[in-house]
């Protein structure tokens, strides 16, 4: 199999709205409010960055969280959506996805598959390094075999990879030991980016603490918890951009912070959690609230090696006892679904109405559950963190299990103090917690954290369970088709029965922006947790 690149995306797009245009109608932005003048848009996108307005210009963009001291600059070492959607304005991969996640080219300007298990990249040409040095062949093979040599989550999404080679300057190969159908996909996050390897090599370069890449922005300053301050990478080699001069990122905890901040123009883009914060924007002049739907989702962590859930029929209750509609309905506003682990909306995902769980009187199934096993008036903590709309979640995960004589304790952190209690400690000690995932853009790649030998970062708190991880690894292994969709939906039953770690719903993400000071670019669904993936294309309005 050969991809190549039929045309840039800009062409495409361009032949998409001229073709919408000459119908004689514009198509309201989906999930944009308010009201104003309708805007056509490609399939796909929610927002289209608008090419005509002049380039140049400073943009400011709102966020809760800087995690960036906390984990290190190191991609390959990166395992949060916050520190990738930072990262990813300096950082590149071989690949990206398009809206549809179908991969294409990035660092790698095509590629072939001669057979099941190899891969040919050929690297796009004149690609530099912000600070004016070539990127090479050396680069990507050493970026590559330095991420299999890591402490990194994601080296595990990789796969089976067997070798890297140079083939020439310009081509790089990738042999795994067996066929691994998330392979691409995997490629197209930030912990798999191309690195500087000469400087890392030659020690000019602490990568934990300074980022050099090929991306289209550079840092230029950085406060912890205040703001990242980046310009225009002067060496990026796709002509025309980053549109803007500048971004900065400013780090506002409070959504209440970043509501009054886009209200006021101080900043022109922000990212926004709680469902609520677009009816308090309703009145705003200039503002839109566009619904970015994702494959992330929401997710029950029951530790397994807590004496009150090592019984998998007390975990099978507490997973019969959810009305996953309601969460989706009242924590998320409607915008969320139910879902299995692979992602709702996702080709190839199962159904969760299908699911054992979903089946029947889930509060009476649970009460007789919980008979079975001998458990009488249960009662946990769930551990939170404090960031819209967690909060509401559990609240709604607390009234569902009183339904089923369950009584949920909520303990409410801010997220470093969570994150700590949570995966900090061998054997954890919380009893149970919710938290993210994100989705990307296969459906098999997110069951892999369901195999904590690989995970890693589960152990604490989950036994491995040898049927699933091997159902796991038939589903990596088939090629995407009918068979494969099977093989997912044996996953999702059993990962259901299993209630280690508990899927509930996709987690919406909304993004702010003043219509009157910038023309964004957003894609309608987004897998890798990333609202500043189009960042390079937005443009800046001046008066």
């Amino acid at each position: 199999m050969r991809y190549r690149p039929a045309g840039s995306v800009a062409a495409t797009l361009a032949a998409i709205l001229t073709v919408t245009a000459c119908g004689g109608g514009t198509a309201a932005t989906p999930g944009a409010t308010p009201g104003g003048a309708a805007e056509t848009v490609a399939p796909g996108y929610l927002a289209l960055a608008d090419d005509k307005l002049p380039a140049g210009g400073a943009l400011n963009f709102a966020v809760h969280i800087d995690s960036g001291a906390a984990t290190g600059l190191d991609p390959q070492l990166a395992d949060v959506a916050t520190s990738w959607q930072l990262m990813s304005l300096v950082y590149e991969t071989l690949v990206t996805v398009g809206p549809d996640f179908s991969p294409r080219p990035m660092l790698a300007e095509s590629w072939e598959t001669p057979d099941p298990t190899t891969y040919v990249f050929k690297l796009r040409q004149g690609v530099k390094f912000s600070n004016g040095r070539e990127l090479t062949a050396d680069d990507v093979v050493g970026s590559l075999k330095r991420l299999l040599a890591a402490e990194s989550v994601w080296k595990g999404q990789l796969g089976p990879v067997d070798k890297v080679t140079k083939v020439d300057d310009a081509t790089v190969k990738v042999t795994l030991t067996k066929a691994y159908t998330p392979f691409l996909a995997a490629l197209a996050n930030v912990p798999a980016a191309i690195l500087p390897m000469k400087e890392i090599d030659d020690k000019s370069l602490d990568i934990s603490k300074e980022m050099l890449g090929t991306g289209p922005f550079k840092v230029e300053a950085h406060r912890q918890d205040v703001s990242w301050n980046f310009v225009k990478n002067g060496h990026y080699w796709d002509s025309g951009k980053p549109a803007a001069d500048s971004l900065t990122v400013t780090i506002a905890p409070e959504e209440a912070a970043r509501v009054a901040a886009v209200q006021n123009g101080s900043v022109g883009l922000a990212a926004l959690g709680n469902v609520d914060s677009a009816a308090m924007l309703s009145g705003a002049a200039d503002v839109k609230v566009a619904s970015q739907a994702t494959t992330d989702f929401y997710y029950l962590m029951l530790n397994s090696l807590n004496p009150k859930f090592a019984d998998p029929r007390v975990r099978q209750a507490v997973n019969m006892a959810l009305d996953r509609e309601q969460i989706a309905a009242v924590a998320l506003g409607g915008q969320g679904k139910p879902t299995g682990v692979t992602p709702a909306g996702l080709p190839g995902s199962c159904d969760p109405a299908t699911l054992p769980s979903a089946t029947g009187d889930g509060a009476a199934k649970a009460k007789e559950l919980l008979a079975q096993a001998g458990v009488q008036n249960l009662s946990f903590t769930l551990t939170i963190y404090a960031t819209a709309p967690a909060p509401a979640v559990a609240q709604v995960i607390q009234q569902n299990l009183q339904q089923a004589g369950v009584t949920v304790n909520i303990e409410q952190m801010d997220e470093a103090s969570w994150s700590g209690k949570v995966y900090g400690e061998t054997p954890a000690k919380f009893d149970a917690a919710l938290s993210w995932f994100a989705g990307y853009a296969d459906p098999g790649m997110v069951t892999t954290w369901w195999n904590p030998e690989v995970a890693g970062f589960s152990k604490g708190f989950m036994r491995p369970d040898k049927e699933l991880n091997e159902l796991i690894a038939t589903a990596s292994e088939t090629p995407a088709g009918a068979e494969r969709t099977r093989a997912l939906a044996e996953v999702c039953a059993k990962v259901d029965t299993d209630a280690q770690m508990i899927p509930l719903v996709t987690r919406p993400v909304a993004l702010a922006y003043r219509a009157d000071l910038v023309s964004p670019g957003l894609y309608a669904t987004e897998g890798y947790g990333n609202l500043l993936r189009l960042v390079a294309d937005a443009r800046v309005k001046r008066s």
